[in-house]
């Protein structure tokens, strides 16, 4: 077993204890000894499986077995799938999926039990400083993320930076969206001063995170709070019903107001710069594009971060059944839409053999995509396959097919967190913001394009035909990955423009939005019992 998730396996039911998130269960047990803060921060060990427990959240039905993708990645402009599965938070009526409160509870869980880490270990002596500050590190960086979830999520949230042990009070007030990003960005930093570089000796396990991770995350962040802050931006978008470029003039992101867009725009740029030029041998790109997704390649090249999983153990998840083409339900239930593939060149390897052109329903019908290609792939290797031009017009991608058994619902796919040519993009992003689509620009965004023979950008672009492009590229790069395309158009105020500009949507799923469906609704929990927070968020 990986021994990080064996670590998990082992710390994360007792841990949840100390920092106040036990299950109901655990605490009705008959209790033969008394585990606190008091005598179980002693060793080495144990500070490793206290930060162990707040990686563990990460592996519930509260964050990545499930809820945080079906309320993120299935909204966008570039996903369609199943009615059945992307009825609720897919069409724009997350209150209707039965994970709508899941991501507040994952993201506070991981908030209190780093706390306890952090208030125990920094007080711990005896034990080795390298790998208690490494300790420290992990846990500042997972707080930091769970806060850059919950304002991206939810705009303003309570902040509680100390465990209920030291602060009890229930009732906290939300703070402003600039309060939130001062604890993310100054937990990222601290993460960065305690994380040991990749390929370290004391780095730990596979799937930690290291400086690296926490110096992307932090590029991440100001970039988030650059774009969300700039004003009098049109962004030209492929879309609407025809998937032509319209103009989407932006909305500044509510709490964004007081950033100076430009400044966190240069802080974005140093800080992807700074990890391109440490770490680009260290997370070289794979030449062959189809090679990111195969089950051997898991951890390694540009994988900077993975959400690990195991076969045969309780670290499994459902991504290969809802994504890929053969799946436990016949065929997937969600695929890239029709237009967006139209969006990538024929010979770019992303959808050449990114996308599953031919493949078999587990009820045996043989089918093939796109039909305006079937002279290539309606008869292969003598076997004729089916597509009747509209329900059988399904891209799906391969992303999460390389798995260990995919006969199975569960499966050991893993989910990329963060790849290397998200952070060359973020560069080339923030560079044209500084500097215009400079030379070092152009060969950011080409490094990414030409791995998948794509070719390189159009020359000549300018400052404003730059950002449509990576954006644009961002979506062609990480579709259907870790939410990428649904926070790009919401950290850049065009995501409602984008969405209700498509009036007929592929396969039936309703793209129109609100206002309401910029943030998520507070759970009526929190609302129930924490009596600071007067009202929830705008339409919920």
């Amino acid at each position: 077993m990986n021994k990080l998730l064996k670590y998990i396996t082992i710390s994360a039911g007792c841990l949840s204890i100390l920092s106040n998130t036990g299950c109901e269960k655990a605490l009705e047990e008959e209790v033969y000894s008394a585990i606190t803060p008091v005598n179980f921060y002693k060793t080495e060990d144990d500070a490793k499986a206290a930060v162990n427990s707040v990686y563990g959240e990460l592996y519930t039905f509260d964050l990545y077995m499930q809820p945080f993708w079906n309320l993120t990645l299935l909204d966008d402009d570039h996903v369609s799938g199943a009615d059945w599965y992307l009825g609720a938070a897919g069409s724009g009526n997350p209150q209707n999926y039965w994970g709508v409160s899941r991501p507040w509870v994952g993201c506070y869980t991981m908030i209190a039990r780093a706390n306890t880490v952090l208030e125990n270990v920094s007080a711990m002596t005896g034990i080795n400083e390298v790998i208690k500050n490494r300790v420290l590190g992990e846990a500042h960086f997972l707080r930091g993320l769970a806060y850059f979830q919950l304002v991206q999520l939810y705009g303003e949230v309570p902040i509680r930076l100390k465990s209920l042990t030291a602060d009890p009070n229930a009732d906290v007030p939300k703070s402003s969206v600039k309060e939130v990003y001062d604890v993310v960005i100054a937990d990222f930093k601290a993460a960065e001063a305690n994380l040991l570089p990749p390929g370290h000796t004391s780095v730990g396990e596979t799937g930690r995170v290291n400086k690296a991770v926490a110096q992307a995350f932090l590029a991440k962040a100001y970039l988030t709070m650059a774009s969300g802050s700039a004003s009098n931006v049109t962004i030209m978008v492929k879309g609407g019903n025809d998937n032509v470029a319209y103009p989407h003039t932006k909305e500044v992101v509510a709490g964004h107001e007081s950033f100076n867009s430009r400044d966190y725009f240069d802080l974005a740029r140093q800080k992807s710069l700074e990890v391109i030029e440490t770490y680009k041998s260290t997370y070289p790109l794979y030449q062959n594009w189809v090679d990111v997704w195969k089950k051997d390649n898991r951890n390694k090249g540009e994988h900077m971060w993975m959400l690990q999983s195991l076969a045969g153990t309780n670290f499994t998840n459902d991504l290969h059944s809802y994504f890929s083409a053969r799946s436990l339900f016949g065929i997937g239930a969600v695929w890239m839409t029709n237009n967006h593939y139209n969006n990538y060149a024929d010979q770019d390897e992303r959808v050449l053999h990114g996308v599953t052109h031919n493949y078999q329903a587990n009820w045996g019908t043989y089918y093939f995509y796109p039909k305006r290609d079937a002279a290539k792939y309606e008869t292969v290797n003598g076997v004729t396959y089916n597509n009747d031009g509209s329900g059988d017009e399904k891209a799906f991608v391969i992303k999460y097919s390389d798995v260990s058994n995919p006969e199975l619902g569960s499966s050991d796919a893993f989910f990329p967190l963060l790849r290397f040519p998200e952070v060359l993009l973020m560069y080339a992003e923030a560079e044209n913001e500084i500097n215009g689509p400079t030379t070092e620009a152009y060969k950011a965004l080409n490094e990414v394009r030409g791995r998948s023979e794509a070719g390189n950008a159009p020359i000549g672009m300018s400052k404003n035909g730059f950002r449509d492009y990576v954006l644009e590229e961002r979506g062609r790069e990480f579709a259907l990955e870790n939410a990428i395309r649904h926070f790009d158009l919401k950290r850049w105020g065009i995501y409602l423009s984008v969405m209700n500009k498509i009036t007929s949507p592929q396969n039936n799923i309703n793209k129109q939005r609100s206002r309401r469906n910029l943030l998520l609704p507070i759970p009526p929990e929190e609302m129930n019992t924490n009596k600071a927070i007067k009202e929830n968020n705008l339409g919920w």
